[in-house]
């Protein structure tokens, strides 16, 4: 299997907005998790391999957007409102099997290298 590759951090103000990007090839399950320096790496968001189901972390709902793109083999996390709470290294994971403990990283297949994401207030 594909080790899925994670894009589109950057440094960016309070407030503001980031789209990351994951190439994640084949019908799978994605998610996207996050880990603050000195913290556990966390869930964030995930969606089925064909994005009619999507799940999320209490504390991004309505701020952060889980879609893909299976034509371009990309799964896109959509960062809004951002605030400095959210400055972690953003991971994209996947798997072959519908996931149902979605929110553990153990769950799934494969795991990117991550991508930062800085938030300065």
């Amino acid at each position: 299997q594909v080790q899925p590759e994670e894009s589109g951090g950057g440094l960016v103000q309070a407030g503001g907005s980031l789209r990351l990007a994951c190439a994640a090839f084949g019908r799978v399950f994605t998610g996207w998790f996050r880990q603050a320096p000195g913290k556990e790496r966390k869930f964030v968001a995930a969606t089925t391999w064909n994005g009619a189901t999507t799940y999320y972390e209490d504390s991004v709902k309505g701020r952060f957007t889980i879609s893909r793109d299976n034509a371009k083999n990309t799964v896109y996390l959509q960062l809004n409102n951002l605030n400095p709470e959210d400055t972690a290294v953003y991971y994209c994971a996947t798997s072959r099997r519908s996931v149902l403990a979605y929110k553990y990283t153990g769950a799934y297949d494969n795991l990117g290298q991550g991508t930062q994401v800085t938030v300065s207030s």
